[in-house]
């Protein structure tokens, strides 16, 4: 091989790129994609399968389990981002943690398990944010404290 010294010489090479492989599916036997989202305290175990858009959360529809418009806001926002908002249907089971934390765990699986079922939509979803793992969690009491930083109130007397 011939070695090469001039940046010119460098710019005629022809390189090699290849796309980053996206990866494999990740289907079972009935035909679901399965992937487990967190957020705070919150542990989501989601599957979703080809179907009309209805979303369960823990046997009940996600607009009864979550009431509030911005949760239900939440689970949709990786289906709009990708395009396939009437095309899954999504199972969830979610536990621990609060209302808040639930919807961001069952909105991580629910990335998480579009990019298994289509590996191709990972960098739409990678680009909107919804599969990094929202790592913010409660900070612990410490000792001689009220709260985590919290002091007791000081008196001179």
């Amino acid at each position: 091989m011939a070695e090469t010294t001039a940046f010119e010489d460098l710019s005629t090479l022809k390189t090699g790129e290849a796309a980053a492989p996206l990866g494999e599916k990740k289907i079972d036997a009935q035909g679901r994609a399965y992937a487990t989202g967190k957020r705070k305290n919150a542990v989501a175990r989601v599957w979703i399968k080809p179907g009309v858009g209805k979303i369960t959360v823990n046997a009940k529809e996600f607009d009864k389990y979550f009431a509030r418009p911005v949760l239900q806001m939440l689970l949709r926002q990786p289906l709009r981002a990708a395009n396939r908002l009437d095309q899954f249907d999504v199972v969830a089971t979610v536990t621990g943690g609060g209302l808040s934390g639930q919807a961001g765990a069952v909105r991580h699986g629910i990335s998480k398990a579009l990019t298994y079922f289509e590996p191709e939509l990972r960098p739409v979803l990678k680009k909107g944010g919804f599969l990094t793992r929202d790592s913010r969690v409660v900070e612990r009491k410490k000792y001689g404290r009220v709260k985590a930083r919290r002091s007791f109130q000081f008196s001179k007397r």
